[in-house]
């Protein structure tokens, strides 16, 4: 692990399992700060008419608390803002949604997460609307609702809606890696593009299949996992080490240190949705042609003429036993516990 290691300062009262965290000076710096905004910013700009903050939580958890004057898109952001395969909405659709909660094209966005289960729900969106040419007007709170509470700021329960507007994209089509510019990667066809691949070390090398083929796509440049670049403290209860949803630079800028921030650089991952903090930590680091691969390895994987390395088979017959031998069982059990009821 590459992680920047904090110590357990505490926990916050009524929260449990918060990380109270404090990060030392940084020796590293954002080269676009501007894209991470703290709970004083949120502050300080909430209610101004050309701010719409975006609780990313579903609509059960918003609606049990969320920043005073935000808004939800009625569930979690990532199935909000993609289709049931986790992959892009038409522009057309995009636009529709956007205006009707508020956002225009001169709306300053901020997406927000609760913890590490929806801190990508929170990147989605920022990847979304960055693809959609909301250059310099879409951010992501750095920590969240955690960092929110330890700011002192309160929560409310009420819903909120904004007035519909007009949302016209400006779609920036080089931060969407296209299939077909993967493909050639992975033949050898293009080269000077760096390929991260953002899943598990495990994922990476095809010791877990989460498509028809386990493995990667050759050529790829590094396996950085998401979870590497994110700072870690220790947990009192378990005495180990856990991330937190929070971004850091020393810890971002020891992950990517072997990449090239002039080439372009493609992130991918499973569904296309980890990699999207991988794409938001590129920004800011300065990374020039960032970009996510919408598709990544559950469509790759699945198309079994691509080439592949670390290649491994999902192996149906083995599940398929194993089912057989798991209903034999539950029959088993019915069995014995209408016997008992008798």
């Amino acid at each position: 692990m590459c992680a920047k290691r904090f110590s357990w300062l505490g926990m916050t009262a009524g929260v449990a399992g918060l990380v109270l965290w404090a990060a030392t000076a940084s020796a590293a710096q954002w080269a676009n700060p501007q894209l991470l905004v703290t709970p004083e910013d949120v502050m300080k700009n909430i209610t101004k008419p050309d701010w719409v903050v975006v609780d990313c939580q579903d609509l059960e958890d918003y609606l049990k608390g969320h920043i005073p004057g935000a808004i939800s898109l009625g569930k979690k952001c990532g199935k909000a803002l993609r289709d049931p395969t986790s992959r892009l909405l038409s522009t057309k659709k995009y636009e529709e949604i956007l205006g009707k909660v508020g956002i225009g094209n001169n709306t300053h966005v901020v997406f927000y997460h609760d913890d590490m289960k929806d801190f990508t729900d929170a990147t989605v969106g920022f990847w979304i609307m960055e693809y959609l040419g909301h250059d310099g007007k879409v951010h992501v709170l750095n920590g969240g609702l955690d960092a929110w509470r330890k700011a002192g700021g309160k929560l409310d329960t009420t819903p909120v809606k904004k007035d519909a507007t007009t949302f016209k994209a400006k779609v920036v089509a080089s931060r969407l890696a296209p299939m077909d510019e993967v493909v050639k990667i992975a033949k050898g066809q293009v080269k000077g593009v760096q390929l991260v691949d953002s899943r598990t070390a495990k994922e990476h090398k095809g010791e877990d299949i989460r498509s028809v083929r386990g493995g990667h796509v050759p050529h790829t440049t590094a396996n950085i996992s998401h979870l590497d670049t994110l700072p870690e403290v220790k947990d009192p209860k378990t005495d180990k080490m856990v991330n937190i949803a929070y971004l850091d630079p020393d810890v971002a800028a020891k992950a990517f240190a072997g990449l090239d921030k002039n080439k372009r650089t493609v992130g991918y991952c499973q569904t296309g949705t980890r990699s999207t903090l991988t794409y938001l930590q590129l920004r800011a680091l300065g990374f020039k042609n960032p970009a996510n691969w919408d598709e990544s390895w559950r469509v790759y994987g699945a198309q079994t003429n691509l080439p592949a390395a670390d290649e491994q088979w999902y192996n149906f017959d083995a599940v398929n036993k194993h089912l057989k031998s798991l209903d034999k069982q539950v029959e088993a059990i019915e069995k014995a516990t209408k016997g008992e009821k008798k």
